[in-house]
């Protein structure tokens, strides 16, 4: 069964070495605001930033690797996605049932998005 109703990226996760560095980047350069913080304020894990992005600290990560830590996908019906998702053969994290992994790794957090969130978004494109 496929799914049959609408749904967009919310946000991009991405993990970075240098986590101050970043957020000073994409402030200066895109000027991007912060939106929210996981962690201490002095020391943040994660720094949401205003345009979907999402910076994870992980200090020990090799320059040139790129390794996003997942995709935030809004969808009008998150049991009918679930269900189609799971359908395929989808593994299902321990972050809960609406967190999968596709076979090659690329991991998803499925989340329900309100009817105006879905109107708003197809129409200002």
């Amino acid at each position: 069964m496929a799914y049959e109703k609408r749904a967009y990226l919310d946000h991009m996760a991405i993990f970075v070495k240098d986590l101050s560095w970043s957020v000073d980047f994409f402030q200066d350069v895109f000027h991007m605001s912060v939106t929210r913080v996981a962690g201490s304020p002095e020391s943040p894990d994660q720094v949401w930033l205003s345009g979907g992005l999402q910076l994870v600290s992980m200090p020990e990560l090799s320059v040139g690797e790129g390794r996003s830590a997942h995709l935030g996908i809004n969808v009008e019906d998150l049991d009918a996605c679930l269900e189609a998702a799971y359908a395929r053969g989808v593994r299902e994290l321990p972050k809960g049932h609406n967190w999968i992994e596709l076979p090659d790794g690329l991991q998803i957090e499925v989340m329900a998005a309100p009817q105006s969130s879905m109107d708003w978004y197809f129409t200002a494109r």
